[in-house]
Parts: structure tokens; C-alpha cells; sequence
């Protein structure tokens, strides 16, 4: 079984704050469930906070839309935080590549990928990490 957060920059208004949404998904990911995320979807993921009381992303290889990729859109003034920034405030461990590549990011069930050419790569890691289980 597994989870995915699409993206989209309405993401980063409505995943972050929404408790049901992040009590489900540390409660899944806790039961061994895959969680992945493409492009701003792990802004769903910057306030979900595991039994222990550590961030999920915390000590973990994750990546997203990176700060660069906003400011090239010239929504940094817009949206409000960088996902990538965020990120690594809660202890993750970012990682990605140049703007507008793919690159996709897998540790511990968590799957995270940074921009809208990701997306193929994270589904496949997803059906990967499913296989294994």
C-alpha cells in the first residue's frame, strides 16, 4: 500500500496545516505503508511529526521543488515558504539536482521527488519499494 501527494503550488496552502491529514499519514507510514511526493507534495509533508515526536522527513534523504526552481518562477514572494527550506528546517536531509531536472529521492519507505519531470521516476520507485515489501 502506498500514498502520494501530487503537486501543484496549492499544495503548500492546504497539505501543511491539515492535522486529519498528517495524523493518517504518520499512522500509515508507521504500519510500513509507502509515502511519496512529487514536486510541492512534500509540502505535506513539513509538519507531520512520527509517535517518537521527530518529523518524518527529519534524518532523512528528501527532496521537493527546490528554492532555485520558485525563484525561477518568481513565486518566492508568493508562496508561503520554500519548500526546500522548510524541508531542511526540520531536520531532512535535502537533496536534488539542477532546476527543471529529475531527480527522484527514496529512503526509508519515503519516497520524494522535485519537480513536475519527477513524476514518472517517483511512481516507478513507488511500484519498486511496493514489490519489496
Amino acid at each position: 500500500m502506498a500514498i502520494y501527494y501530487v503537486g501543484g503550488h496549492g499544495t503548500v496552502w492546504d497539505l501543511p496545516d491539515n492535522k486529519q491529514i498528517q495524523d493518517i499519514i504518520t499512522t500509515i507510514y508507521e504500519n510500513g505503508v509507502v509515502v511519496g511526493a512529487v514536486c510541492h507534495g512534500p509540502s505535506g509533508l513539513v509538519n507531520v511529526k512520527l509517535s517518537n515526536g521527530k518529523y518524518i522527513v527529519n534524518g532523512k534523504k528528501v527532496n521537493s521543488f527546490n528554492n532555485e526552481e520558485e525563484i525561477d518562477m518568481k513565486l518566492e514572494d508568493i508562496v508561503p515558504f520554500l519548500i526546500e527550506s522548510k524541508l531542511i528546517e526540520r531536520g531532512a536531509i535535502w537533496e536534488g539536482t539542477g532546476i527543471w531536472q529529475s531527480h527522484v529521492t527514496v529512503d526509508q519507505r519515503l519516497i520524494t521527488g522535485q519537480n513536475p519531470f519527477s513524476a514518472k521516476g517517483v511512481g516507478e520507485a513507488i511500484l519498486n519499494e511496493l514489490q519489496n515489501i
